[in-house]
């Protein structure tokens, strides 16, 4: 072979080969761009028009739980059982499918709960997704209803009733580390080999709950003070129930739903059916 040819042979294979590995990098880039997972969409067809919903990542087993539900035809003519206006309307149990009028509902599930996913950065705006539960004296993990669900109305709030929301949430916070300091009295008292006094326990538990709440006294972030100034929601319940999705269209299904006549236990006394559920994604 002439000496010549070599660098030009050589140079030949080497764009040939830059070449087939540019096309792999746009193909594997292109494939990924086409797989991308998009949130999953779901609609609720009412008596009263569709409210679309977007399910969010974060909470995945929240997420996955909704769909295998709606998949099942779970919530197919359910009733919207729980409604207070400025606060929310309420779904998901599968004892109010053909319930008779009057009768108290929202016991009613799969039988299972599903582990808290409490994200810091979604909040009870008007319009969030969240799972309904049952309370810390019993349920201190604050796992969710199986299948029972909230869409948060809500309301504008002032800067005064903010400061009042941040007070609340602020004393819930110190009687959640109340109980838990009570049981870290008993236990301590336990381990020194004393007498179990749960009177005395609770006094030191008081004094060590009021003195961290005076420590981390609790504000609400700026941006989701602006959020429930603007757009309106239900400050109260942020950081006590999982959130795990949004309205994306419909809000206003909503808002005639949260309008109706209830009874003393907040179901509308024309019943709010669920006709069906569907994926959309």
């Amino acid at each position: 072979m002439r000496r010549d040819l070599i660098p030009i042979i050589f140079l030949f294979f080497f764009m040939k080969l830059l070449t087939i590995n540019v096309c792999v990098l746009f193909c594997t880039l292109l494939l990924c761009n086409c797989t991308a997972k998009s949130p999953a969409k779901i609609v609720i067809v009412t008596d009263y028009g569709d409210i679309e919903l977007e399910l969010f990542d974060k909470t995945p087993q929240h997420r996955d739980n909704f769909i295998k539900l709606i998949k099942d035809g779970f919530y197919d003519g359910t009733l919207f059982h729980r409604v207070i206006k400025q606060f929310m309307i309420q779904g998901g149990d599968p004892d109010s499918r053909n319930a008779k009028p009057g009768v108290r509902l929202g016991t009613g599930g799969p039988k299972y709960t599903v582990p808290a996913e409490i994200v810091p950065e979604y909040i009870h705006q008007r319009g969030a997704l969240a799972a309904a539960r049952q309370g810390d004296n019993v349920n201190p993990t604050k796992a969710s209803s199986g299948s029972q669900f909230y869409i948060v109305q809500g309301k504008i709030y002032t800067d005064d009733e903010i400061n009042k929301v941040e007070i609340q949430i602020g004393n819930d916070i110190a009687r959640q580390k109340w109980v838990q300091y009570v049981k870290e009295e008993e236990d301590a008292m336990q381990k020194a080999g004393q007498p179990v006094r749960t009177d005395s326990a609770q006094i030191r538990a008081a004094k060590r709950a009021g003195a961290y709440l005076k420590e981390n006294p609790y504000h609400m972030k700026a941006e989701d003070r602006e959020v429930y100034k603007t757009i309106g929601g239900s400050p109260h319940l942020d950081g006590e129930y999982t959130i795990f999705g949004r309205v994306t269209k419909g809000m206003e299904i909503i808002d005639k739903i949260a309008e109706l006549e209830t009874d003393d236990n907040n179901r509308p006394k024309v019943d709010v059916r669920i006709k069906r559920m569907r994926i959309v994604y």
